[in-house]
């Protein structure tokens, strides 16, 4: 059975993460030996009391949380840090990316013929359920950035992802770095397969993001990113056989 580490970025989802795991456990309670961490970005609602409870009644839980609010690549990466599993699948902690697409995501894992510890597989969000400003803007943002990096990737948004931890560790760490992780990890000479999925409505909270402070760090770090995919460095090397 496959063993698989979900992380899971939280905020101030107080009322979403009870349903989530719920629907976690559902979906790969026979189908795989999994672990959930959750990484609270130090909410200022009842997420910490939320996720103790949660942990109480799910032992393979595992709750971090952040002194101060460091944002989602942080608790990202926090959350990869500290899973006990080398294959890891994260999920949004709003609720919007349902559990039952992770078996899309591993079903792509287990089909595919490359080198599975050196690809990622990104989730692609299909009709998605956001406000029509949203899907506008990052449809416009995704048309930018594919442009600019030729990462190969419709959807770098989605935060349904699966990789694993070694590959994950060796890309270069930074805030917003979740949102170029296709573009990362070519740099890094490494594969995306990007896999069709559905996605679901806000259920409760609001985004944390807002259009026009998405807008201004996106365009600083997406020309970071572009100087950083235009300086790769992976050299390849040779069994020495000389005595």
């Amino acid at each position: 059975m496959i063993e698989l580490s979900i992380v899971i970025p939280a905020y101030n989802e107080q009322e979403n993460l009870p349903t989530l795991v719920q629907g976690i456990m559902q979906a790969l309670s026979e189908k795989a030996t999994f672990e959930i961490v959750i990484v609270d970005d130090a909410s200022t609602d009842d997420t910490q009391n939320i996720c103790r409870q949660l942990k109480e009644k799910h032992p393979h839980l595992t709750y971090l949380r952040h002194v101060k609010n460091s944002g989602q690549s942080a608790s990202v990466y926090t959350g990869v840090r500290h899973a006990r599993f080398s294959l890891i699948a994260t999920l949004d902690g709003d609720g919007q990316n349902p559990p039952t697409e992770l078996e899309k995501l591993l079903a792509a894992h287990r089909s595919y013929v490359g080198c599975h510890e050196k690809t990622l597989f990104a989730g692609h969000r299909q009709k998605r359920q956001d406000p029509w400003i949203k899907r506008i803007s990052s449809k416009i943002a995704n048309k930018i950035r594919g442009s600019l990096l030729k990462d190969n990737c419709p959807d770098t948004g989605c935060g349904l992802k699966l990789f694993h931890q070694k590959a994950f560790l060796t890309l270069p760490h930074f805030n917003h770095m979740h949102r170029f992780l296709p573009a990362l990890y070519k740099r890094n000479g490494f594969s995306v397969m990007n896999v069709p999925i559905q996605h679901a409505p806000r259920q409760f909270g609001v985004s944390k993001y807002n259009t026009w402070g998405r807008l201004r760090v996106g365009i600083i770090d997406l020309f970071g990113v572009a100087w950083l995919a235009r300086r790769p460095c992976h050299p390849m090397t040779e069994e020495n056989t000389h005595e």
